[in-house]
């Protein structure tokens, strides 16, 4: 039995150009940064039977593994030649379709395991394209390559993607200080609502693709605009600018708005405008593609005061901190016990 642990992510800048739509015509900017929040994927060959046993949200008994519904674990079996005689079971920190990347983790986290499982030793670059070929190439669904790379990675990390879809990565080293200053300003509370993202951003994928279309010249225009934000969010980091960072982030979410109706939620809206005149927010924004999930507010003053508000109206803090390692195996048991250790997905840029 093998257990691999991927962390979540939050998107700090770029968010909607790692998508193929816009990336093939622009180039794709990415930065975000790893949660200590966690997909945790079991793997095993039992030592008899011959069915596939899949536990997530459900369960699926099968035959063969072109029976299984779950199009991600089905894919991913299929590619390492697993055609029954597996168990793969999964649970996590938190909900799915709430914006933080939990079917990438998923994916890359399975995907690990099964490259341990073979003793097949492959660089974090490679398994997070193997989860992009299966997500964009095989499954056609209308995302982007941010999340299979946080995944991968994890961290406070950059990410500059060509027009061919090539992806150079890099990582930032922050001071200790400076990570619990930006942690202390940059509050995430939970809406409450979840959603499906290909569903948000299925609209944006559909602007850019149709360039005759009514949205076509807004959309393009908001996610260069973001774009360009995120290398100022980027820098400001970088330089410990955080109030600034804020003050962006607000930039960055107005922007957003602009590509979709589905993006923001009336009662977001209502609160944050009220906790930016309140409490002195200087930015906000739903994370992820949007339409529910959790609210990231930086806020430099006043920050028990509007944890106590958010909490009163429904929507609690979650406490995090910025995990900067990728997918990990953390145990192996069978032929005896592995303790904690990183990836076998070499960490060739760590």
């Amino acid at each position: 039995m093998i257990v691999t642990r991927t962390p979540f992510r939050v998107t700090l800048g770029g968010g909607g150009t790692d998508l193929p739509s816009y990336y093939e015509q622009h180039g794709g900017f990415i930065f975000a940064m790893g949660l200590d929040k966690y997909m945790y994927v079991t793997v095993n060959r039992p030592t008899v039977g011959s069915k596939i046993r899949l536990h997530y949200s459900q369960s699926e008994v099968v035959d063969d593994v072109n029976e299984l519904r779950h199009e991600l674990a089905r894919e991913a079996l299929r590619a390492h030649g697993v055609r029954y005689g597996f168990e793969v079971a999964s649970i996590a920190d938190l909900p799915a379709g709430t914006g933080l990347g939990s079917s990438s983790c998923y994916l890359v986290g399975l995907l690990n395991a099964l490259h341990h499982d073979r003793r097949d030793y492959v660089p974090l670059q490679a398994l997070a394209e193997e989860a992009c070929h299966i997500e964009l190439d095989i499954l056609k669904q209308p995302i982007g390559k941010q999340d299979q790379y946080m995944a991968a990675y994890g961290g406070l990390t950059v990410l500059e993607i060509a027009k061919d879809g090539t992806v150079a990565v890099r990582q930032l080293r922050p001071s200790s200080s400076d990570i619990a200053d930006f942690v202390s300003r940059t509050h995430i509370y939970y809406t409450g609502e979840q959603r499906d993202a290909r569903e948000v951003l299925r609209d944006q994928n559909v602007a850019m693709q149709q360039k005759d279309s009514a949205t076509h010249d807004r959309v393009e225009d908001s996610l260069s605009r973001i774009k360009d934000l995120g290398y100022r969010i980027l820098d400001t980091i970088e330089n410990s600018n955080f109030d600034n960072w804020g003050q962006l982030l607000d930039e960055h979410w107005q922007n957003k708005k602009r590509m979709s109706k589905k993006i923001s939620l009336a009662k977001v809206d209502q609160i944050y405008d009220e906790v930016r005149e309140r409490f002195g927010v200087l930015g906000g924004k739903i994370i992820g593609a949007g339409g529910g999930g959790f609210l990231m507010l930086y806020c430099p003053e006043n920050r028990a005061r509007l944890e106590q508000f958010m909490e009163d109206h429904g929507m609690p803090r979650m406490h995090y901190m910025i995990e900067p390692e990728g997918t990990k195996v953390v145990a192996q048991m069978g032929h005896g016990f592995l303790s904690p250790h990183r990836s076998m997905a070499m960490q060739e840029s760590a």
